[in-house]
């Protein structure tokens, strides 16, 4: 009796399609029936894969640091601090308008529910953006320390204030505001930075 092949399926590519939804619809607004005609794979190879829905949020919500929204990482290192939030913003910018079928922030969009069953992921998500604010003010507090941005800076705010200009593009972005538009509003919020160097922004 010759056995039946067992099924195999490319796990990064199941990932980046389960990612996907989870970016259209929110973690609450995704189901497992949507999991499944997304990745092709049944309820069991989803649970033997990524385990239950809350660890496949977490997996994709990983995935999409790495791979999607890597952009933040590359602006840390960038040589002024101008130059880190410019390329922070535009990165905002160009990945909230990427794709047609998923505008917006994966961070934002899969935490807007709020259901009992959706507070893991709710969590999850909140540590996420603090991280990312916090990485950004490190990286205004050497700026400050290297003369780069006015002793006087509020490091603390700069960083929010930049994040919040960032979720503000996310979310127009999700309304069906152009890119042209978004991009200068992006460039509207680099008017006035403190201690300005970079002469490639009027």
């Amino acid at each position: 009796m010759t056995m039946g092949r067992k099924r195999t399926f490319n796990v990064e590519q199941a990932l980046d399609a389960a990612l996907a939804v989870f970016w259209r619809k929110g973690y609450e607004g995704t189901s497992y029936a949507d999991l499944v005609a997304a990745t092709g794979l049944e309820r069991p190879s989803l649970y033997s894969a990524f385990g239950n829905k809350e660890a496949l949020f977490l997996r994709a919500l990983t995935r999409y640091t790495e791979h999607y929204a890597d952009y933040v990482s590359k602006a840390l290192e960038l040589a002024t601090s101008i130059e880190v939030a410019k390329a922070v913003l535009f990165g905002a910018v160009e990945l909230s308008t990427r794709y047609d079928d998923r505008m917006g922030c994966f961070g934002l969009n899969g935490g807007l529910a709020g259901s009992d069953e959706a507070e893991p992921a709710r969590r999850a998500l909140v540590a996420w953006r603090a991280e990312g604010e916090a990485a950004l003010r490190h990286r205004f507090e050497r700026a400050q320390e290297e003369g780069d941005l006015p002793p006087d800076t509020d490091c603390e705010t700069l960083a929010a204030y930049v994040l919040a200009l960032a979720h503000g593009i996310a979310v127009q972005a999700k309304a069906g505001f152009p890119c042209k538009t978004l991009m200068a509003v992006a460039q509207q919020g680099l008017e006035g930075w403190p201690g300005r160097r970079d002469s490639s922004t009027p």
